[in-house]
């Protein structure tokens, strides 16, 4: 009789995922009921009538089973975002560096006095820096995000901060071109009028830019 237990609970447990917590709560539950068989025949009841009632006190597990589901769900999202948060954190920073090192071939042939210096390190600069834009591109576009399926505060905060999240990132790589572009502007100046004592100008310029930029992003935040 005992065999049927295992039977009937191995049918409810069907079409759960066998995770380690299943396993362990449908072993637990067969033998819980199967002690409970025990107890009714212990007492006098018949086999036939034991196992219906040790049956019957089963009642409906459906909830249980669908929470277990929810879980294993919950937890695969968790690891995809994992690897999703890590790809994009790693295409950020090879995007970001390519910016800072973008005008280093420009200011190595200028420092080496190597012909056509601005000719040559200008393309080169401007192929990096589209590199890097390229990526940020693919990593905005490529990123997973958060659709929530029902209006609680929770979905709105998760919500909230992914939006946050790919503000900040668009917010860095805005200001990662910028000062690339207006380091760039510093030494083709430069070089160009030799006006060393009076180009550095250009940084405070920069700096008014980025003030503008902050409060330009500021304002869609609060919009």
């Amino acid at each position: 009789m005992e065999e049927k237990i295992r039977e009937y609970m191995d049918e409810l447990f069907e079409e759960t995922t066998p995770t380690k917590k299943a396993v362990e709560l449908k072993e637990e539950m067969i033998q819980n009921l199967s002690e409970k068989y025990r107890d009714l025949v212990a007492e006098g009841k018949t086999e036939e009538a034991a196992l219906n009632i040790t049956m019957a006190g089963i009642g409906d597990i459906s909830t249980l089973l669908a929470e277990l589901e929810k879980d294993m769900t919950n937890k695969e999202f968790s690891h995809e975002a994992e690897a999703a948060r890590r790809k994009s954190a790693l295409l950020t920073a090879i995007a970001v560096m390519m910016y800072i090192l973008c005008a280093l071939p420009l200011i190595m042939l200028t420092l080496y006095n190597v012909y056509n210096a601005v000719q040559i390190g200008l393309p080169i600069l401007f192929i990096i820096a589209a590199g890097a834009t390229g990526l940020l591109i693919y990593n905005s576009m490529t990123k997973p995000t958060y659709e929530s399926s029902s209006e609680t505060m929770v979905d709105e905060f998760r919500e909230w901060q992914t939006e946050g999240r790919d503000r900040k990132a668009l917010r860095k790589a805005v200001s990662s071109l910028l000062w690339s572009v207006i380091l760039v502007a510093y030494f083709i100046i430069s070089f160009a009028t030799h006006a060393w004592f009076i180009t550095w100008i250009v940084f405070i310029i920069g700096g008014a830019f980025e003030s503008l930029i902050n409060i330009f992003f500021n304002i869609r935040k609060g919009s």
